[in-house]
């Protein structure tokens, strides 16, 4: 994991993806211009900051001693340093040099905002993609590489080989939607776009410009459901196996031999028989009565494999958050060190293709009420963001239109009172918040919080 590795400049990885030139890296963010070197440019110049170094660039020849071969090697020479400033001096230096273009920068402004990317120019060691990517294979292996092609192949395969990286289709839905992108749903990889516009939010951060994600909001956790997690055990049950046909192909070099004598089925079926043996979240599902099963079944839990711990698990994780409206019982949970870590869907609520908790809401169309529950949308917590919506036992006409000139309604994680015509959506019923044992009780509304959840848990 790249993360565990030494760390390394962003626009060392910039190069090795193809921006070689100080110029292309400081052109993605619009920071530099390009300048052609002659006397006129050169003078009209003076006063002005380098963005980038000034380099010359030439080929040196030298014998191969083991194979005899004339090689050209390019080598680079630094003749000025970013941020120097253009005197007379320096400019004749420059046209000496034979250089063709310079870069100096665009606006202050620009500048300031972006001086992160200078800093960590000033820092990168690399001159060419070539360097880069040595440098690259040198952190992660702690070692040279054999030749530039090795080294080139391990770079592409840590972010832009299918065989190698998948982002998963969540990861592509929440890269694009994140980061505004159109990438096709297809592409599992990382792309060029998504790393700049990657750096792009994270210098919008560094700037106070951007907000940090709210771990605990429920567009940032998705449920896994018993398919995927089974799915995935499928997957290491046929890579094992894959391994093992392949090592009994080898042996047997030219001895002939029939599928059945290659494949062995138990190496699938005993990690599906270890998954639902010692998997902490494989239960004996609780059949005292129906409701009982109904509750098991719909159980949602923080804990298990790929999870948190009890143990570490502070208050923020156990809240209850405002995203949880429709789509976590507030008040279904167990008692003791598991409160909060262990919850119940609501009754309405279902879990969509990608993992993330939907909860239905009535279209408004002009003040008016969809009465026929035609058109009834699920949204995401991500989807809900911003949006207007009415109490589920908001007084209506028979037309669907309010009675009262304010409704109560709910936005985010505040309370507005506002007038029909702002209203956009309407919860599809008041018991939309609870989950099934919390909706049966009568008069929940008069129960003090702990009761009713005391209740649930014994029903």
């Amino acid at each position: 994991y790249i993360d565990r590795k030494k760390k390394l400049p962003v626009t060392t990885l910039l190069r090795a993806m193809g921006f070689e030139q100080d110029k292309d890296i400081l052109q993605i963010f619009d920071l530099a211009e390009e300048v052609k070197v002659n006397k006129k440019n050169m003078k009209a110049s003076v006063g002005r900051k380098l963005a980038a170094r000034v380099l010359k660039s030439w080929n040196e020849d030298f014998v191969d001693e083991d194979t005899g071969e004339v090689v050209s090697i390019e080598r680079n020479e630094v003749i000025m340093e970013r941020e120097t400033e253009l005197t007379e001096d320096n400019v004749s230096e420059i046209l000496e040099s034979g250089t063709s273009t310079i870069l100096l920068h665009k606006d202050a402004e620009a500048a300031n905002k972006f001086t992160i990317i200078f800093n960590t120019l000033a820092k990168d060691p690399s001159n060419s993609e070539k360097e880069a990517v040595n440098y690259i294979y040198r952190q992660l292996r702690n070692a040279d590489p054999a030749d530039d092609a090795s080294a080139r192949e391990v770079f592409q395969n840590l972010f832009f080989s299918d065989k190698r990286y998948d982002l998963g289709e969540v990861g592509r839905y929440r890269i694009n939607k994140k980061l505004g992108l159109d990438t096709d749903m297809d592409v599992r990889v990382l792309t060029k776009d998504d790393i700049i516009e990657i750096i792009k939010y994270l210098i919008q951060l560094v700037n106070s410009n951007a907000t940090v994600d709210d771990i605990d909001h429920l567009s940032n956790r998705r449920v896994r459901t018993v398919g995927e997690q089974l799915a995935n055990q499928f997957a290491v049950g046929l890579a094992r196996m894959s391994r093992t046909i392949r090592e009994r192909m080898n042996v047997r070099d030219n001895v002939v031999f029939t599928p059945t004598d290659l494949i062995n089925a138990k190496t699938i079926s005993s990690v599906i028989n270890s998954f639902f043996g010692t998997n902490p979240l494989s239960q004996f599902m609780d059949q005292t009565n129906p409701l009982a099963e109904v509750t098991h079944k719909r159980r949602l839990s923080a804990l298990g494999p790929g999870g948190l711990s009890r143990e570490r698990a502070g208050f923020e994780v156990r809240d209850v958050h405002y995203t949880h409206y429709g789509r976590l019982c507030p008040i279904e949970s167990p008692e003791g060190p598991n409160i909060g870590l262990i919850s119940s869907l609501c009754v309405y609520a279902k879990i969509n293709d990608l993992g993330f908790i939907v909860t239905p809401y009535r279209n408004v169309d002009d003040s008016k009420v969809d009465m026929d529950n035609k058109d009834v949308v699920y949204l995401t917590a991500e989807e809900e963001e911003d949006k207007i919506i009415g109490q589920g036992n908001a007084p209506l006409q028979v037309d669907g239109s309010f009675i009262r000139d304010t409704v109560k309604c709910r936005q985010d994680a505040d309370y507005p009172v506002v007038p029909p015509d702002q209203v956009e959506l309407v919860d599809v019923s008041p018991q939309q918040i609870a989950s099934v044992s919390a909706a049966l009780i009568p008069f929940l509304e008069h129960d003090d919080g702990h009761r009713a959840l005391m209740g649930c848990n014994m029903m």
